[in-house]
């Protein structure tokens, strides 16, 4: 077991990555060609979009990786609960796209890129016939990121090849949905070889609406004040400050999905070892999992907070150098992220109390709207950085007191005081790199040889038990290549 929770780890973090690394391949291109006004419509659409889509979705993706990870060892009982979900996704979908219709109708800034917000809302029908919590439910990881790699190489290819002037935002627009879920398409096709598609009958939808709804309004909350920010950025201020708040939070995606990735794969296990009561196993999974996001959280966090600008123009250039400081300002939001991913999705969300993750993202996202409007008038990207900031800080807070008596048990494991000396060790010797005046490319990776190696180097030889166990893996992984 332990084997293959290490594989879907694995698996679900190319997943992660992979959302935002081809984006990111692209963008050097895709951002000099569009500007920041074509960046930025494109970021305004997909935040609007992001909340239709959630509406869609319920809070079916989380829901349904816990019910069917519950029922998956009964043939019957898993078909029944998947078809009976996947009922209520279809239903919200219709729903959904009725809605889109009047705001597209009556709202003056979304008519004005109608044909934009048309094609971008393909994600919505796209994530409904998915299902991908399903897939994630029964931890076919693997095929999963198989799939969802080819079609972002084909986004990928479609991007060098159409996107020619700044009027292309629209194919822009297309090709990133397309990178992003059209590979649903396939999981639906591929549906019967996993689960039974017979219809089943006797549905009772109704078993499903209380939880689903807990779980929609957390999804609510949480898409509220991580994407409050960019709408309002579009309604408050113009499409040029949205593109540099979107380099920003792109960078800062592509680290935390890295990191967060683990607490998804954990979920159906997790769900699983409490519905056998098995609570040890349960306990020992959270101990390591806190320990590995703080391990690895804190010096990503800052070390793109100290190379926010070489970042910058190595993926956008110098027409983008107003994200530098939205950038070292939302950075430091990874290790808050990180931490309640694992204290909501592994700990709150197994354990039944869904609802107390609803209120620390409700916190959040009432926190986040006072401080946009507020800071954005006056600071921009920056003030809705500082926004976004403080929320997740609100969110970390509140959820602590929910745990205080679990999690204590997890962070009294963690080395703090070694991590701070090996993070204080690894800026010594790497910012120096900064006075050579390289080229952006050039000074990252010096710097993050520098910098990571001197972090683990001290780690390792304060005998930090996770470092430890990734050395002994790399020594079993060296031994195993040599002797093939």
């Amino acid at each position: 077991k332990q084997e293959s929770v290490r594989k879907n780890i694995i698996m679900n973090a190319i997943l992660s990555v992979s959302a935002f690394i081809f984006p990111l391949i692209s963008y050097p291109y895709v951002t000099r060609v569009l500007a920041p006004v074509g960046i930025g419509k494109v970021s305004f659409a997909n935040s609007i979009i992001t909340y239709l889509a959630n509406l869609a979705q319920l809070g079916i993706p989380y829901y349904g990786i816990r019910a069917c990870a519950k029922v998956r060892d009964n043939r019957y009982q898993l078909a029944k609960t998947y078809q009976e979900i996947f009922i209520i996704g279809m239903i919200m979908c219709v729903v959904t796209y009725g809605l889109m219709a009047a705001l597209i109708v009556t709202v003056p800034r979304i008519r004005t890129d109608k044909q934009l917000f048309l094609i971008m809302s393909c994600i919505i029908l796209f994530y409904s016939l998915g299902m991908d919590w399903l897939y994630k439910a029964l931890e076919q990881y693997t095929y999963i990121t198989i799939r969802s790699i080819i079609f972002k190489a084909v986004a990928l290819i479609g991007m060098f090849l159409l996107i020619r002037s700044n009027d292309d935002y629209l194919v822009y627009g297309g090709l990133t949905i397309f990178a992003a879920s059209a590979s649903n398409l396939y999981n639906f096709i591929h549906l019967p070889k996993i689960v039974d598609t017979r219809p089943v009958g006797q549905y009772d939808l109704s078993r499903h609406i209380k939880p689903i709804l807990v779980f929609f309004a957390m999804t609510c909350a949480t898409t509220i004040y991580t994407h409050l920010d960019t709408a309002m950025l579009g309604f408050m201020t113009n499409d040029e400050i949205c593109g540099y708040y979107s380099v920003a939070t792109k960078i800062k995606l592509v680290l935390v999905s890295v990191i967060t990735s683990l607490g998804a794969v954990l979920l159906p296990r997790v769900s699983y070892y409490l519905e056998k009561g098995m609570n040890d196993e349960f306990v020992g999974i959270m101990k390591k999992t806190m320990n590995f996001i703080i391990v690895v959280s804190f010096p990503i966090a800052l070390f793109f907070v100290i190379y926010a600008r070489e970042s910058v123009l190595l993926i956008s250039g110098k027409e983008f150098l107003g994200s530098v400081t939205p950038m070292q300002v939302i950075t430091f939001t990874i290790p808050l992220i990180a931490m309640t991913n694992i204290m909501g999705i592994q700990i709150l969300v197994p354990l039944g109390k869904e609802k107390c993750v609803l209120y620390s993202e409700i916190a959040g996202a009432v926190t986040d709207l006072i401080l946009n409007a507020l800071l954005i008038p006056v600071l921009g990207a920056t003030g809705a950085a500082i926004g976004t900031l403080v929320a997740e800080g609100v969110v970390w807070i509140v959820q602590y007191l929910f745990l205080k008596d679990i999690v204590n048990q997890a962070y009294s494991k963690v080395r703090f005081l070694l991590i701070l000396l090996a993070l204080i060790a690894a800026v010594i010797c790497s910012i120096w790199i900064k006075l050579w005046s390289l080229k952006s490319f050039t000074t990252l990776v010096l710097a993050s040889v520098l910098f990571f190696g001197a972090y683990y180097v001290i780690l390792i030889l304060g005998k930090e038990k996770f470092s430890l166990e990734m050395l002994q893996l790399a020594k079993e992984k060296i031994k195993m290549i040599f002797r093939v």
